[in-house]
């Protein structure tokens, strides 16, 4: 009798799925370029087997505070049981037989399923931020996954802008400007006279040097996340000279105009 020794044409990966296909040793020794060829070709085919079970939807933004709702474009027609989860070990519902089953969650009493059986999500806050998941078991007994991320933000605050630099240097000024925002993931833009500067959005210090015919009386820092904005706006009336805001010299110029004529008003 001779013994054949089994070799594996596709290597194994512990959690992976994949089925390994054995071929006697001998036909490999004799054929090696015509396996080597087949073991490429078989893999992309195997993988995409294992993966075809998951879909995702494209991510939902949100501000905090607001209701989402986390809707999945593609479901079968037909089905048995639909569950939400927060991570793979954390169910939040469980639909079944026109029934649902709520777990103990942090979601228990923010959410609900509606008649497409979306996830509403109400009051949503950061920490809700992750990927969820629809577990979908069909007719035939086959589960498919679909994934959706949400990204929750807070409303950005207003920034306020921080002077940390003004230095003539010649007939110019070097100017050094600041308005971070501390502890949020923020983007910062800095606008003047003829639109915004080039400084990089994550960059919250406008550094520069303006000479008397090309220096802006504004410099505007605007700071963004995805679901809102805020700005902050300081005045120059000379390259190195800060002005009062518009708002100030507007309620100022009021003042002078409106106090002379309110005694007259109150003794006519």
């Amino acid at each position: 009798m001779i013994s054949r020794a089994l070799e594996p044409l596709v290597p194994f990966w512990p959690g992976s799925g994949l089925s390994v296909v054995f071929l006697g040793s001998n036909m490999c020794s004799q054929r090696w370029e015509w396996c080597l060829a087949l073991e490429f070709l078989m893999l992309p085919h195997l993988f995409l087997a294992t993966s075809i079970q998951d879909h995702s939807e494209h991510p939902v933004t949100a501000i905090s505070g607001s209701n989402v709702s986390l809707q999945i474009s593609s479901l079968p027609a037909n089905y048995k049981q639909l569950t939400w989860l927060y991570t793979t070990n954390q169910k939040i519902l469980e639909w079944e037989s026109n029934r649902t089953n709520f777990f103990k969650s942090k979601f228990k009493d923010r959410v609900r399923l509606n008649q497409s059986h979306a996830l509403c999500i109400y009051n949503v806050q950061k920490e809700d931020s992750s990927t969820y998941i629809l577990r979908v078991l069909d007719e035939s007994g086959t589960e498919k996954d679909w994934h959706i991320s949400l990204e929750v933000h807070d409303p950005v605050p207003k920034p306020d802008i921080e002077i940390r630099k003004t230095q003539k240097v010649n007939n110019g000024c070097h100017l050094q400007l600041s308005c971070m925002i501390p502890n949020q993931s923020i983007n910062y833009t800095w606008y003047g006279d003829s639109g915004p500067f080039s400084t990089g959005l994550q960059n919250f210090v406008l550094e520069i040097t303006v000479e008397p015919q090309n220096y802006s009386k504004f410099y505007t820092c605007q700071a963004s996340n995805p679901v809102s904005s805020k700005n902050d706006t300081v005045y120059f009336t000379l390259p190195c000279q800060l002005a009062r805001s518009s708002g100030v010299a507007w309620i100022a110029t009021w003042l002078m105009v409106m106090v002379p004529i309110v005694p007259g008003l109150i003794w006519t």
